[in-house]
Order: C-alpha cells, then sequence, then structure tokens
C-alpha cells in the first residue's frame, strides 16, 4: 500500500507538469484573506468550485511554501499533500461530476506579495503599504491558486484589514462589513473569469475620485491625502482615452469598474490587474513634471491590457505580443488621440531607432518566448501598425472586434487573430507572419516608406541623416529637436550659419531640454543664456542646467544655488539631492549648515524613501567619498530590497565599499 502511494504521488507531481485544465476546470473562488502587515503573513479561508473534464485520482492547487489545514471536498474530509509548490487533493474524481473543495491556510509570502513601511510606520515619511504583483506564477505566494494562465477562474475575494486603511482588489465592492472596532471585512465580486496571475489586492491610505465614462463604467482614480494637488496631472486625459480605447476596440469594457492605485517602491511602471491597475507612485506628479514624466503611456497601456491580456490571455510565452503588442500599440493610438498624428509618428519613429540599433545583438524573433521587452512591445507594436497599413482600417478593427468577441474570457494563439484577419481581408498573411513574427530581420524600408507619409517625420529623418537644414522658428518642435540634435557646436559657430545665443530663443521644452545637455562646455559668451534654462518649467531641465553651470562658472556657484535651493524635482527628488551634494561640495557655501545638508542626504539613504529617492542618495554620498556608518547600514539592508534593479545596484557599491 505504501510503495502504491508513493508511485500515485510521482504520477501526480509528473502529472503537474502538464496542463491539468486538461482533466479539471475551476470555476469560481470564494476567498476570504486576512492580512497581518507586522508578521508579513496572509491567511485565508477558500473554496473553490470545479468540474472534472476527465476522470483522474488526484488534481492540485499550486501554492509555494503553504500550510493547510481543514481541507474538504463535498464537506468531507480530503485525502491531501502538501510540497513545496502545491496542494495535492486525492480522490476518485468522476468525469462531469462537479465539486468543491474548502480549506484554510497560512503563508509567509517571500514574493507577490510586499509589506512596506510598517516596520518604520512612525516616522514622518512612513507611507504603510500592502500590496501583491503576481504576473507569471508568482501570486501563489500569497493565495492558492494558478501558475497556469489558462485556467481561468471567477475569483471573489474579502479582505480584512485594519479600518484605518483602504482596500482595493478585483471586481465590484459589494460592502463593507464592521468586524469590530478596529476591523473592517472589504468584500468584493467579480462576474467573469480571469487568470489568476491578474489578481490583486492594494492596502493603503487613499482617497479616490470617480468618474463615469462614456458608457457608465465607474473610472475609480486613488490617490493619497497629501496629493490632492496632484490628482489632475496624475490622471490628466484618462477618461478620454478609456472613451477613445471603447470605441477604437469596438468592444465594450468587459469588467464592473475601472481602478488605478499608485503604491511605493513598485517593481515596475505598472500592471494590468483585471480592473484594477496598480503603478508606481514616481508617476504621481505636478503639472511641471508631466512634461518630463508622466503616466499617460504606462495609463493607456495598463487600460489596453484589460482587453488584450485579460479578457483575452495568450496560451503560452510563444504567443506574448498578443498581449503586449497589442497593449502597446493601443496606448499609442490612444495617445495619438490626444496628442495628435505627428506625435504618433514620431513615437513609432523613436522605436524604429531602439529596434534597428538592438537588432545587432537581439536575433530573437518576435513569436519566441525568450523574446525581448522591447521585440514584444515595440516590435510587435510596430507589426500591427503595418498589418493596418496592410489590409486597411476597417478590416482592421473589424477584424480586432471579431477576435476578442469569438474569444472572450478563454486564451488565444496568433493563428486565432491572423485567421480572422485572412478571412475578412481575403489575403494570404503568410508573407506578413513570416516577415514580422517568424523572423529576427527587420523590414526597415517598409517601416520608413510608413514613416515618411508624415511630413514632420520626413524631415526629422533627413536631419537624422545627416541632411543640413536652416534652423526656422516657424518648425515643427520635432524638427527643431533634430536639428539640435544632430548640429555640432564649433561647425556651426564657424560657418556662421547661426548665432549660437538664437538657439536659447527656441520656447519649447523638450527642445531647450537638448540644448541644456548640448552644451557640456558653456562658453562665456552663452553664459546668460543658458542661464535663463534655470527658469524653465523642466525638471529635467533644471537638472541638467544646475550641474553643467556649477561645474563651468565656479565664481557663479552660490548664486546658481541660491536660485535653486527650494526646488525639489520629481518625486524622486533628483533636483534637491543634486543641489545637496553641490552645496556640501562648493567651498565656504552656508559653512554653518554644512552638517544640516549633510544629514539630510544621509537621511534619503533611510529605508523609509523611495528606493528612487534612495539611490539617488547613495550615489551622491558614495562621489563625494562622504558614506559614513548609517550610510553604510541602510546599503546594507537595501541589498535585501525586494526591487531587483535597485537590489543589485546596493549589492555592487555595499561590495565595492567594502573593499
Amino acid at each position: 500500500m505504501r510503495i502504491f502511494k508513493i508511485l500515485l504521488f510521482l504520477f501526480c507531481v509528473n502529472f503537474g507538469n502538464a496542463q491539468q485544465t486538461q482533466y479539471v476546470d475551476f470555476s469560481n473562488c470564494k476567498a476570504e484573506i486576512f492580512i497581518l502587515p507586522i508578521k508579513k503573513e496572509v491567511r485565508g479561508m477558500v473554496n473553490y468550485t470545479f468540474k472534472i473534464k476527465e476522470a483522474t485520482d488526484s488534481i492540485y492547487i499550486d501554492a509555494k511554501n503553504m500550510a493547510f489545514d481543514n481541507v474538504y471536498i463535498r464537506n468531507r474530509k480530503a485525502s491531501f499533500k502538501v510540497t513545496k509548490q502545491k496542494l495535492w487533493l486525492f480522490k476518485k474524481f468522476k468525469k462531469n461530476k462537479e465539486y468543491t473543495v474548502s480549506f484554510n491556510y497560512q503563508a509567509h509570502p517571500k514574493k507577490a506579495m510586499y509589506f512596506i513601511d510598517w516596520e518604520n510606520q512612525d516616522h514622518p515619511e512612513a507611507n504603510p503599504q500592502v500590496w501583491t504583483q503576481g504576473q507569471g506564477k508568482d501570486n501563489s505566494n500569497w493565495i492558492p491558486s494558478f501558475d497556469d494562465m489558462n485556467e481561468k477562474v471567477e475569483f471573489d475575494l474579502s479582505v480584512t484589514f485594519d479600518n484605518a486603511y483602504v482596500v482595493i482588489t478585483n471586481g465590484k465592492l459589494l460592502n463593507k462589513e464592521i468586524i469590530n472596532d478596529d476591523t473592517v471585512k472589504w468584500n468584493y465580486v467579480m462576474e467573469h473569469p480571469m487568470s489568476s496571475y491578474l489578481l490583486a489586492i492594494a492596502v493603503g491610505k487613499y482617497v479616490k475620485k470617480e468618474e463615469m465614462s462614456k458608457s457608465g463604467v465607474p473610472l475609480e482614480m486613488y490617490y493619497y491625502p497629501k496629493d490632492s494637488l496632484k490628482l489632475e496631472p496624475t490622471y490628466r486625459y484618462s477618461k478620454q482615452m478609456f472613451d477613445f480605447l471603447e470605441e477604437e476596440i469596438g468592444v465594450p469594457y468587459p469588467w464592473q469598474n475601472y481602478k488605478q492605485i499608485p503604491v511605493k517602491d513598485f517593481l515596475y511602471a505598472g500592471m494590468e490587474n483585471t480592473s484594477t491597475t496598480i503603478f508606481s507612485d514616481a508617476f504621481v506628479i505636478d503639472s511641471t513634471a508631466f512634461i518630463d514624466k508622466n503616466y499617460v503611456n504606462v495609463n493607456a497601456h495598463e487600460l489596453a491590457h484589460q482587453w488584450f491580456g485579460n479578457l483575452v490571455t495568450e496560451t503560452h510565452g510563444t504567443h506574448h505580443w498578443l498581449q503586449e503588442g497589442f497593449a502597446t500599440y493601443y496606448a499609442l493610438l490612444a495617445e495619438k488621440e490626444v496628442f495628435g498624428d505627428d506625435y504618433y509618428y514620431h513615437k513609432l519613429y523613436k522605436t524604429s531607432q531602439q529596434i534597428i540599433k538592438a537588432q545587432k545583438t537581439d536575433t530573437i524573433p518576435l513569436m519566441n518566448p525568450k523574446a525581448s521587452s522591447l521585440t514584444f512591445y515595440q516590435k510587435g507594436a510596430w507589426a500591427l501598425h503595418s498589418l493596418r497599413e496592410q489590409v486597411g482600417d476597417s478590416i482592421f478593427k473589424v477584424s480586432v472586434q471579431q477576435y476578442l468577441g469569438a474569444h472572450q474570457f478563454k486564451n488565444v494563439e496568433t493563428n486565432d487573430f491572423i485567421s480572422i484577419v485572412e478571412n475578412l481581408s481575403k489575403q494570404d498573411l503568410t508573407k506578413f507572419v513570416n516577415t514580422w513574427l517568424l523572423s529576427n530581420k527587420l523590414p526597415i524600408i517598409t517601416m520608413f516608406e510608413s514613416l515618411i507619409k508624415n511630413n514632420v517625420i520626413a524631415q526629422v529623418i533627413k536631419l537624422d541623416e545627416g541632411h543640413h537644414s536652416k534652423l526656422i522658428s516657424e518648425s515643427h518642435e520635432y524638427i527643431k529637436a533634430a536639428f539640435i540634435r544632430n548640429f555640432k557646436i564649433d561647425t556651426l559657430d564657424r560657418n556662421k550659419r547661426i548665432r549660437l545665443d538664437n538657439l536659447f530663443k527656441i520656447g519649447e521644452p523638450k527642445v531647450r531640454q537638448l540644448l541644456a545637455d548640448k552644451f557640456k562646455r558653456i562658453p562665456k559668451s552663452l553664459q546668460a543664456e543658458y542661464e535663463t534654462l534655470l527658469n524653465d518649467k523642466s525638471y529635467k531641465t533644471i537638472e541638467t542646467a544646475l550641474l553643467n553651470l556649477w561645474v563651468n562658472f565656479p565664481k557663479n556657484r552660490k548664486e546658481y544655488l541660491d536660485k535653486t535651493e527650494k526646488i525639489i524635482g520629481f518625486n524622486d527628488k533628483n533636483i534637491r539631492t543634486l543641489w545637496l551634494a553641490l552645496a556640501l561640495n562648493t567651498k565656504g557655501f552656508e559653512k554653518t549648515k554644512y552638517m544640516v545638508f549633510y544629514d539630510e542626504l544621509v537621511g534619503y539613504t533611510n529605508p523609509v524613501f523611495h528606493f528612487e529617492v534612495r539611490k539617488k542618495a547613495f550615489e551622491y554620498l558614495n562621489e563625494l567619498q562622504l558614506v559614513n556608518s548609517t550610510v553604510l547600514q541602510n546599503l546594507q539592508q537595501a541589498t535585501k530590497h525586494h526591487n531587483w534593479r535597485f537590489r543589485s545596484y546596493c549589492k555592487k557599491m555595499f561590495k565595492h565599499l567594502k573593499n
């Protein structure tokens, strides 16, 4: 009997490596979640409903490093086994029969659920939060679920938490139950199934603004109470883009509502959880920051995913472009709606340059699960742009509508889309598939033939290819930018084709930003003109200009520091941290405040600050050779940070300093 059980378990492990969806279909999950942030623990009571498609002796639920008890199938104690990866359930499951399984679980997630600032919650800069990021196969670290994206389930979550906080998760908020004086249970419901990787929870101290889309979908935009003045620039164009995408895609938004929540120290720019986009609070901005670092593209990209990725989901990484390529393309269309055709083609041009440059080493084609993000996103978007030009607007739009309609709440492969386009267009798309999806070579001629249809971009391309042109004040912003990008200062000055000081009469912020970066060495004759850049409404321009002026004109350092002392910059405090570094390195400047400045810069290395702020503080203190024991301690702590890029950077610096 013992040998039989061992053989059965080994069979189950091997079965688990296959697609379980061939044997069982999980349809509904009702879960009550209890989050204990101080302990970094999550507990829950879960009930799954499922139907057996083929008779089997075992099924599993993905669950990484969890403990289980009270496991019942059809209200009877179940035979089960827990491994590091799964909860195995043993029973003679009969074909076409429906079952329920219920259980309690406990987990201390190492990833996917993140507990922010709870150790330092009394610090004035603390912003205690809990949020999840489960794309791929990570959500099974905090809730027993399914790593296979082909398993789609309707999830109804209830989350119990401290009543001083707001809890947001997928779906519609049904109600809030008062458990006691300190605790509330938030009950959410979904109407349609989704892949487990799109489950999400965000907990924090938030306020929300709600608008209604043209079609009647509630749009909930969350923000921190202190950021009320940043609400408009952060979410600028949100409703316009939502209404546009619904009309452009031609398929109604598929979920009950749409929520957007900023979180601290997020792993990426944003994540398109079903009806519940979570994004980095680095994009919570004021109107000045909007010029250089706005949320518009990320906003549109994650919204487009609600159709492409969430409504229809890839079966396998081979078809990942159906999610990222489509989301990138439709985000670009939304930006085109806001900013115009020239913007659209200019962005296509910029991405074409990125793809062409990367092609020298990035040789993996689009339909390969190992393709780069640049390939999935940008080349995927270019493929759709090219396909639309080939088959025409109306055929393309109807094809997308039929594709989404035929496969809604299901999983898809590339041929599911291509076959519809072929059928409607009466075209054989073999060449398109081979060129864009299967080849590692770019159809560069085709790309440039498309780009030069736009007159502005045609002129930009000529300038970038080395053709000479005069700088005309009435020229388009992108043409001026190309002119600034390509001219050589010495040659231009010697030929007297244009006076350099006239360049500083250009008004467009983005062009002046290029100008600021162009002059690493500032001629004395241009000092006054260059100084005007410190007045620009651009934090990037001010940062560049402050550093370059400080380097070029030592006698004026106090003047430049006095002028910029009150400017903070982006959320990463780019100008303030630079200002502190320069103040500490300026001989004789505010001698009595030296330690005040130093302590402030050191303070920004504290774990309570956003990792981007900490990174800048570490960089400047290391360059100034002012690393003390506090900085070293905070740096060591940062080597365990959940953001892998920041963690890697800190590990390298810590190793360097210890040596």
